[in-house]
This record gives structure tokens, sequence and C-alpha cells, in this order.
């Protein structure tokens, strides 16, 4: 029994913001950058935010939908939903995203539902976790998904953190396969590096203590993600028994195009195998993953039988990969 992915889905909300507009933005407040600035540090170029009046699960639903479409799969199909978000709907993380989905997608019949929490890891986690499922028998047909509302976490009077993230949601649909599909899976984390990316607040007498805002020490993280994406990507081909040369598509976490680059190169693998949206999306976290795969699936680069190696880190700190045939 294999777990294999058979349809995939995105959204990206409808404002789109460029450089030059946040650019202005800032120095409404008397912060400087620009498009030259912001592309030369991270490779970001624009990103997309939510409307307020939509949550990670109404931008989940529109990428779920596409990607049922794609698997010719209907909802009462669907035995299992796992949503891998850091900006879920509520902020006291319940009732969970993934069961506000299932309402939302008129799934009935009590079918599993419930949230992964590893930040830009999110999705790797969360196609791992249903690829154990379907593999031990307990769930067939499984909706996975990663959506974000970072927009709503960044504080735009830190130059440093606003311009890099943005909101989306990418969604794929997994089956049951007697045809080898994921082919490895490696998950890590090390919480000894939690104060590196955080969201430092808590919830406390109904009221939050401390910061609602995400605080990351930039060159920090820079030189923790690649050293342990390249080590992780070793470490799934090596279990799939397999060669950066089997790879025909790289998809990294889209953080920053220098991180990704420095990856690509680390694994002598020539940058056009890797999928790039980081400078349209900026970073989505969770989300970022699944928007670059239905992207690069809807434009007819990866085909069925091409190998696709994808690999994220994040805040936690946590980082893991995934090699899957599609």
């Amino acid at each position: 029994m294999y777990s294999k992915i058979i349809g995939t889905g995105s959204y990206l909300p409808g404002q789109r913001v460029t450089n030059d507009d946040l650019a202005a933005q800032l120095a409404a407040k008397g912060i400087e950058t620009s498009d030259e600035w912001i592309v030369t540090r991270s490779g970001i170029s624009a990103r997309h935010y939510a409307a307020p009046e939509q949550n990670a699960s109404d931008l989940a639903v529109e990428a779920a939908r596409k990607a049922l479409e794609m698997a010719a799969k209907d909802v009462s199909e669907i035995d299992l939903v796992i949503v891998a978000s850091s900006t879920p709907d509520f902020h006291g993380s319940f009732p969970s995203t993934a069961c506000i989905v299932q309402n939302k997608l008129g799934m009935k019949g009590g079918g599993a539902a419930f949230d992964v929490q590893a930040v830009c890891s999110g999705f790797v986690y969360a196609v791992s976790v249903a690829d154990a499922f379907i593999k031990s028998g307990a769930h067939k047909n499984v909706l996975v998904i990663g959506a974000e509302v970072f927009s709503r976490i960044l504080n735009f009077e830190d130059r440093t953190t606003c311009v890099l993230f943005g909101d989306g949601a990418g969604a794929v649909v997994m089956t049951a396969s007697s045809e080898p599909g994921i082919l490895a899976t490696k998950l890590h984390a090390d919480g000894s590096h939690s104060d590196i990316l955080s969201i430092p607040g808590n919830l406390a007498g109904g009221a939050l203590a401390g910061s609602g805002y995400l605080h990351m020490d930039g060159p920090a993280v820079f030189k923790l993600a690649v050293s342990v994406l390249e080590e992780v990507a070793t470490e799934t081909l090596e279990a799939a028994k397999m060669t950066p040369s089997d790879v025909d598509w790289l998809i990294p976490h889209q953080a920053n195009i220098r991180i990704m680059k420095g990856t690509a190169r680390k694994l002598k693998m020539p940058e056009e195998k890797m999928v790039v949206t980081v400078d349209q999306h900026g970073n989505t976290s969770a989300a970022s993953i699944p928007l670059a795969l239905d992207l690069a699936v809807r434009d007819g680069r990866v085909k069925p039988g091409h190998n696709v190696l994808m690999e994220g880190v994040g805040g936690g700190f946590t980082w893991g990969a995934i090699l899957a045939r599609m």
C-alpha cells in the first residue's frame, strides 16, 4: 500500500501588493524601503494579502475545491482533512481550522479533521502524517492543505520582516494506491532554536500577553535553514535509495531566493530544476510548497512520473522533506 498525490489546488487572495506599493505604505509611517532593497535581500517582488473578512479557512476551501476537482473526488469520499497553518481562524486554537474547512466544504459523515502546527514546515509535516495514515489503512482519501494569512501577524513598522510574507493556500488530495507515490519522508525539530522565529505572545486572562507580531532573527534563520535543508534532502533521498540526479524538480519552501539557491547548489542541482514562486508570492509559510507545486503541475512542468523533492524549514525549529513520484 502506498499513498499518492492525485490532485493539487491553490488560491491567492485578490489584493496583490508590489514592493513599490509596500514602500509607499511604509513611507507614510516614516520607514524607508524600496523595491531594490527587498529584491536584493529576498528575491521578492510582490505578495498577496487577504481581505479583512477572509480567514485561513476561506483561502483553504478555495484551494481544496480545485484539488478535489483535479483529483475527480467528491467531498463525500474524503475521510481525513489535515490543515497546516500558523494563522488559524481562532487563535485560541479551537475549533481547528480543519474542522471549519470540513464544514465549509459540506463534508458530512464524521471523517476526521485536525490541524498541524509546524510553521513553514507544516505542509511537509501534514503530508508525512497523511502518508502514514494511508499506509496504515486507517484512511483512504486525505485532503491536505497549507493555508496562511500572515499579513495579520506582521509588524508594519519592522521592514526586516513585514516585506517578506504573504497570504495564500495550497492543497493536495492524497489517496491509497498500488503504485509508489510518496517515496520517502523525513521530519526533524530542535526546540533549542525556538527563539529565533516566533510570535512571543500568549493568551492570559482573556487578553494577549506579550507580542502578537512575528519576530525573527534573520541571520540565524538563514544560517540554520541552508544547513538543515541540505541535510534533510540528502537523508530523504538516501531513504528512497536515490540521488539528486534522480530528482526532476526541487520545490523548497519559498522563503528567500538566496536560501533556495544555496540549497540547490549544495545538492548540486541546476537552478533550472527548482520551482520558484517566492518572487510573486513572498513567504506564505505552510502554503508556499503546495502553492508552488500546483503552479508547476498546472503549467506542465511537473508531469506524471516525475520525482519531486519538497522541503521546508520553519519556526520551532522544524524541518523536513518529502520525495514524491507524481
